[in-house]
């Protein structure tokens, strides 16, 4: 099986755009660790929870408006409907776009590692509905039921993009709500319901369930603060976090995580357009000098350390998309190649 990559660039799986062949071509051509995008600006079944729908086994969400004028919410739903069939149609135009960018480009088989993103299945608990209107999470049941669901998806799906790319694939599970699941934050139907609660202990447990199913390295990403009571629980999963949000307080169980052996994708490259701009030299000093700080030596750079923007590139203009992810790129070469030296 292979390993998470380091001392290299990647991204963190939403692009701006609607077209998936000139972001599939956009993402081979400027890193060595690409992903396949989601690109939401299609609409709903393009966006997170929409990829998730197109990838779950045996069950089926559709959308539902909560009341007049308020958001569309998606739901848990008795059989497949025009959203799993939108979902899965956006699936497959982005894997047909990877493969036909894989085969032309030449990089078809050439072992390169290969990201597959999905909602990881705590935050897509807080958010999904079930058919009475309570999340997912009330349910400890359903929970459990969707987390089977999408490692047996997943298993599937990445199979078939190393069968249609001839790469190594890694799996990440986006989980930005993870730390308000554990922490009883998620607002229930009524005030009367009561969430049940969630342990670190019982998350892992989900999760590395999912992940021996699944059977590819899997890197939990999350834009918001670490959770490390979760993450310290976890054997042999990346974190892709973003590094600004470290403080003083944070940098011990960082540097642990790394010391024994964990690998990090290291959100540092900004998401929007910076009016000073940015160069690969300014954030591989950036970088350089953080892990100075933490006291870990400059080597981890290249034997624990990814580098990529410090969450999905959706929200960009796809002028500075590229420019992140170029920038990237080069600053995770610089850290494998002489890390001493930035």
């Amino acid at each position: 099986m292979s390993t998470i990559p380091s001392g290299i660039g990647t991204g963190l799986g939403s692009m701006p755009g609607t077209d998936p062949r000139a972001v599939a071509k956009l993402v081979a051509g400027e890193l060595d660790w690409g992903f396949l995008a989601e690109l939401p600006a299609r609409g709903v079944g393009a966006d997170l929870i929409g990829r998730t729908a197109a990838v779950l086994v045996d069950i089926a969400l559709d959308t539902a408006r909560v009341s007049p004028g308020e958001r569309t919410t998606y739901r848990i739903a008795g059989r497949p409907g025009r959203l799993v069939s939108r979902a899965r149609g956006y699936l497959d135009a982005d894997l047909d776009a990877a493969e036909e960018v894989f085969e032309r480009s030449g990089l078809r088989g050439d072992g390169r590692t290969f990201t597959v993103t999905l909602c990881g299945p705590y935050t897509f608990a807080a958010n999904v509905e079930l058919a009475s209107g309570h999340k997912v999470l009330h349910d400890r049941g359903a929970v459990r039921d969707v987390a089977e669901s999408m490692a047996e998806g997943l298993a599937g799906l990445v199979a078939d993009v190393e069968r249609r790319l001839g790469c190594d694939a890694v799996v990440q599970l986006d989980e930005p709500m993870v730390g308000a699941v554990l922490d009883g934050r998620i607002r229930p139907l009524t005030r009367l319901d009561v969430m049940p609660e969630v342990s670190a202990d019982g998350a892992a447990q989900l999760l590395e369930a999912m992940a021996t199913r699944i059977g590819r390295p899997i890197v939990m990403h999350s834009c918001a603060a670490p959770r490390w009571d979760l993450i310290d629980l976890l054997s042999n999963f990346a974190v892709s976090l973003d590094i600004s949000l470290l403080d003083d307080t944070q940098f011990d169980r960082f540097g642990s995580f790394v010391d024994r052996g964990g690998r990090v994708v290291a959100g540092i490259i900004p998401t929007t357009r910076s009016e000073r701009g940015i160069s690969a030299d300014q954030v591989s000093a950036r970088l350089a000098d953080f892990i100075d700080r933490i006291g870990l030596p400059r080597t981890v750079l290249a034997e624990r350390i990814a580098v990529s923007p410090t969450c999905g590139l959706a929200g960009a203009d796809e002028q500075w998309a590229a420019r992140a992810l170029s920038v990237a790129a080069k600053v995770g070469q610089l850290c494998g190649e002489d890390p001493q030296a930035l």
